[in-house]
């Protein structure tokens, strides 16, 4: 059994670990308003862009005329999983969540025979990764130099990204981030970028003449590029509020664990306290009959 000092320095350490818990979840709280903000304000203009890209790919199609960002390689060998996360922990199981699901999805990819490699967003998810995959990690993009990732960067991601495309070093990629849902609920998702994916409820041309101004490839020649940037920059914004969402109610959680544990710290230096009161009360008495 600790003694009732041990148990006094014990009880002094967790309420000072309280306190540090507690400020981090207020600080999260304050910077999770802002996130969500931004987050919900991008989300319209990057559905109606990626709506406008797969109106205009549903009329060009897959032609030989068709934007190598659009048309492909004509190959479907290999994958560039870029994956998004943070570089700060404190945060749940944030950072976790996205690193398995880009994991999961190339343990699926490599089953089917395909060449798997990994572009990282952040640094928490490449000690995982290169454990779980080791030297498939063929570029990362460092955000801890900035306290807060915006559009240049997600443009210089989408510019990176798209060379390494055209350079014939993959032929597919998808993007893997963290949609916020709410400060308890944050979905790990999955989104093709290149080449641009048309949904299966994308609608078709219509039968009214439209004529494009320019034509329909060089405004596609023009979109793409812009798309997978503002797509990149979602979901920087996106995994924002997930970060802070998921970090304050982690450290909720761990206030009140602390919280709990303080008080089962207290009950157990009362009882002991109260044991060694009862001791010393019971030699004295015990004395003084012997007397």
């Amino acid at each position: 059994m600790a003694s009732l000092k041990e148990l006094k320095l014990r009880i002094a350490s967790v309420k000072s670990t309280q306190k540090i818990t507690k400020a981090k979840q207020m600080v999260a709280a304050a910077k999770l308003r802002k996130a969500q903000a931004a987050a919900e304000a991008a989300r319209p203009y990057a559905q109606r862009l990626e709506g406008v890209v797969a109106s205009l790919a549903t009329s060009v199609g897959k032609s030989d005329s068709a934007p190598r960002l659009l048309a492909g390689t004509g190959r479907d060998d290999t994958h560039l999983l870029v994956v998004a996360n943070g570089d700060k922990g404190l945060s749940g199981a944030f950072n976790a969540n996205i690193v398995k699901a880009a994991i999961a999805r190339a343990r699926e990819l490599t089953a089917q025979g395909k060449a798997v490699q990994f572009y990282l967003v952040g640094r928490k998810g490449r000690a995982v990764i290169n454990r779980t995959f080791p030297g498939k990690i063929v570029g990362q993009f460092d955000t801890s130099a900035v306290r807060q990732p915006g559009f240049t960067e997600a443009r210089a991601i989408a510019q990176d990204v798209s060379d390494r495309f055209f350079a014939g070093e993959f032929d597919v990629a998808h993007l893997f981030f963290s949609t916020f849902r709410s400060a308890l609920a944050q979905v790990p998702t999955e989104q093709q970028i290149i080449p641009a994916a048309i949904p299966a409820d994308a609608p078709a041309a219509s039968g009214a003449a439209v004529e494009y101004e320019p034509d329909e490839e060089s405004i596609l020649a023009d979109l793409l590029p812009r798309n997978i940037a503002i797509q990149i920059f979602k979901a920087l914004l996106e995994n924002q509020a997930s970060e802070q969402g998921a970090s304050m109610t982690a450290m909720d959680n761990a206030t009140r664990n602390a919280g709990d544990l303080i008080n089962r710290l207290t009950i157990e230096y009362n009882r002991s306290r109260q044991a060694a009161i009862t001791t010393e009360l019971v030699e004295i008495i015990s004395g003084a009959e012997a007397l």
